[in-house]
């Protein structure tokens, strides 16, 4: 507990985000797009007819460029992506095959809880010896949409919004209250933390079938820090 073993990478300039469905809100998202009409998106042609939330025929990678601070990160197709010299079009293929492979374990692992793995989002470095390696923590919800699986059908056969995991509460009672981009946070009362902690304990058990604990001993924090590094340190 409270350490992270982790090697050094060069991330990759390209972000990977796979959908199995027809969701999202962002700007760069496939329903925002089609809403708009668009049909040709990150080198996918996406059918016409379908709706809010739907199954896509199969999984899609739609990747976006990094942005830097103050940008926003654009749609990119694969033929710009090795045109642009963001990868190689090696890179390209070893990238898409893990992302793919990956969604697909985390749909199985996903439907056997009860869930559905709508998409996600992959971060991927290239270690010292050029190899291609995943970079950041996946299939939580902080990083993919899950919804129900039980009440996926009736939603969106009533056209609403599946539900989900609410990893929001916190922004939202902070939205409501202020502009955080421009007003002083409010301070965030106790039941609020609860609430929070509470979903992702709920998203815990879900995802992973394990029973969330926390750990009661006695060790100081700080000693179990120093203890758990200490394998790693040269003596």
């Amino acid at each position: 507990p409270n350490v992270v073993v982790g090697t050094r990478l060069d991330i990759l300039p390209v972000e990977i985000v796979v959908r199995g469905y027809l969701a999202g809100t962002t700007g760069t998202s496939i329903l925002t797009l089609y809403r708009r009409g668009e049909r040709e998106m990150y080198g996918h042609r996406l059918p016409d007819g379908m709706a809010d939330n739907q199954k896509l025929p199969t999984p899609i990678i739609t990747p976006t460029s990094k942005a830097n601070d103050g940008d926003h990160d654009a749609p990119l197709t694969p033929a710009e992506i090795v045109e642009q010299g963001l990868l190689s079009a090696l890179q390209w293929e070893t990238l898409s095959k893990y992302a793919l492979a990956l969604f697909a374990r985390g749909q199985e692992m996903a439907a056997a809880r009860g869930l559905i793995l709508v998409d996600t989002k992959y971060e991927f470095g290239v270690d010292r010896n050029g190899q291609i390696i995943l970079a950041d923590e996946i299939h939580t919800p902080d990083s993919s949409r899950y919804w129900f699986a039980q009440t996926y059908a009736e939603k969106f056969a009533k056209g609403e919004r599946p539900d989900s995991f609410d990893k929001d509460f916190v922004r939202s009672w902070v939205a409501a209250r202020c502009d955080p981009y421009k007003d002083p946070i409010p301070e965030i009362p106790a039941e609020m933390i609860d609430e929070t902690a509470r979903v992702y304990i709920q998203a815990f058990e879900t995802i992973t079938g394990q029973t969330f604990e926390v750990d009661a001993g006695d060790e100081p924090i700080l000693a179990r820090i120093r203890r758990n590094l200490a394998v790693y340190t040269p003596a």
